[in-house]
């Protein structure tokens, strides 16, 4: 039988790599990190900086890397109440990570470019064509 070829790389269910992905897994935690790495933040200054995340998932995202450990949120006795998310330090123990993410994204950003998926173009689809009216 022959041995798979990529052994050296196998990880069972509940191995380290998979316990480690599973903090930072899904579209918007690791972008989060990114950006609390540069500086503590405000909920809504979070918001600005990640388009297209909406308040309840940025809520949701915010909590799990609190409850995980890597965000520190920050409440102060004020009116009206602040609110300030920073990374740990299990979270800036990520940092060398994260920026390995970026860089790797950003040297091979024609990648993703060229896979997007895009609307296709109707005139080269067979099938009956629209009629346009005269």
């Amino acid at each position: 039988m022959a041995k798979p070829r990529h052994s050296r790389f196998d990880c069972n269910p509940g191995c380290a790599v998979e316990a480690a992905i599973s903090l930072i897994d899904g579209k918007w935690k690791s972008v989060i990190l990114h950006h609390l790495l540069a500086g503590t933040a405000r909920f809504n200054e979070i918001r600005r900086l990640v388009p297209g995340l909406t308040p309840r998932m940025l809520t949701n995202q915010l909590r799990d890397l609190e409850i995980d450990g890597l965000v520190t949120r920050t409440v102060y006795a004020q009116v009206p109440p602040k609110v300030e998310y920073s990374v740990s330090e299990l979270g800036r123990s990520l940092e060398p990570i994260i920026q390995a993410l970026r860089i790797w994204g950003t040297d091979h950003m024609d990648l993703f470019q060229r896979h997007k998926p895009s609307e296709p173009d109707r005139k080269s689809m067979p099938g009956p064509q629209p009629v346009g009216f005269s």
